[in-house]
């Protein structure tokens, strides 16, 4: 008899584990509490140690059809608008790790993995029905919907974001914390940008405090800008005049040079302009019981939410759903043991990636004398620095500087 699992969130990484799940033989039943598919945010960088996930489930041309794939990733000062060190994407990174380095729009992403699973048959996708509920026992996992409906399922998967009510229940309430950064965000079309700003590879401007990232999506048609600075969020973000976002944002970036200045300022006149974003995280995973616990597991920010600075995790979910296919096709183990497996053969990643991305974050917006030294290695090491092996082949091994 067909084993049916319980998805938790219908975000990219709730839509990567159904998918999964049903390519190891499983029928799908997803909850998503909004009363339509759709995803918000602007773009997602995805290395090679993602895409190859994506190209096994047989999604190659449907990446190929919407995403972009830079040439090129340049580290440029902030203040003194000098390259520091460039690293060859393209057909240079599909030479060392066997796939592409890709940008897309984070909507792209969402509806390349809908569109994947909707048509089949044993997928079933519930919309305006989130979880509030579940319990576990005798074998059986058992959700209670939003209407009061009970389901039953030999697995459930918590893929419902960084305040996961599935892992509330699980681990107990804790509260996400404040990084102290503020991330402004806007996607422009590149057309309408004057031609010395339009780019087709990955930027990365440091400064002291702060840094902006630039990159195309969408077949190079759009750009995403994300400018993120030290600062503490607005106590109720959700009646805050975005409108002020772009006086703000240009104030923090008055002493930076003028190309960046220039970019800054214009993308309020081409787009919708910033919206602002605080970042939360968790601690780093401590272990896979923070993953998985007998009938139930964690997937995506629901269990490692993490800071941006590896621009990892979106990519971290869908590894998450393709090693859980892997386990969840071990048909010769009790579920329970099938989720432990799980959840062994990711949470020492998945921490290794959180706590890669807080340093990355120190680094990038170091001050005085530790900026003086990152600049100083940057121009002297390059591709090493900025070259990530033991990430994008995913084999643990290697050591990241940067």
């Amino acid at each position: 008899m067909q084993k049916q699992i319980l998805v938790a969130g219908g975000g990219i990484g709730g839509l990567a584990a159904a998918l999964a799940a049903e390519i190891a033989g499983w029928e799908v039943r997803l909850f998503e509490r909004a009363p339509a598919f759709s995803e918000v945010g602007a773009g997602v960088q995805i290395g090679p140690n993602v895409v190859r996930r994506l190209q096994a489930w047989g999604l190659h041309r449907e990446l190929q059809a919407v995403a972009a794939f830079p040439d090129r990733l340049q580290v440029r000062s902030a203040v003194s608008g000098g390259e520091l060190a460039a690293l060859p994407l393209g057909a240079s990174v599909i030479a060392r790790y066997g796939a592409a380095y890709a940008t897309i729009h984070r909507a792209d992403l969402h509806e390349l993995l809908l569109n994947a699973v909707k048509d089949r048959s044993s997928v079933h996708l519930n919309l305006d029905q989130p979880v509030e509920h579940h319990q576990q026992g005798d074998g059986v996992v058992t959700v209670r919907l939003k209407d009061g409906t009970l389901v039953e399922g030999d697995a459930l998967v918590g893929a419902d974001g960084l305040r996961s009510g599935t892992r509330a229940r699980l681990l107990g309430e804790t509260a996400t914390r404040s990084s102290g950064h503020l991330a402004y965000r806007a996607v422009v079309p590149q057309a309408d940008l004057p031609q010395a700003l339009r780019s087709q590879q990955v930027t990365a401007w440091l400064g002291p405090r702060l840094h902006v990232v630039q990159y195309p999506l969408r077949r190079g048609e759009l750009m995403n800008v994300v400018a993120i600075r030290h600062g503490e969020a607005p106590a109720d973000l959700e009646h805050w005049d975005h409108a002020a976002n772009a006086g703000d944002l240009e104030a923090a970036l008055s002493q930076t040079c003028a190309p960046l200045q220039e970019l800054i300022r214009a993308v309020p006149s081409v787009s919708g302009g910033w919206r602002l974003w605080p970042l939360s995280d968790r601690p780093p995973v401590r272990g896979p019981q923070e993953m998985a616990q007998g009938l139930v597991a964690l997937l995506g920010d629901a269990a490692h939410p993490m800071r941006p600075y590896l621009a990892q995790g979106a990519g971290m979910a869908i590894e998450d759903a393709a090693e859980l296919q892997r386990a969840l096709s071990m048909h010769d183990l009790e579920v329970d043991l099938r989720l432990r497996r799980y959840a062994l053969n990711r949470w020492q990643r998945n921490a290794r990636v959180q706590e890669r991305s807080r340093r990355n974050g120190r680094i990038f917006h170091a001050t005085g004398f530790v900026r003086f030294g990152r600049d100083m290695s940057l121009r002297l090491l390059g591709e090493r620095l900025l070259d990530v092996p033991w990430l994008y082949r995913g084999d643990g091994a290697g050591v990241s500087q940067l």
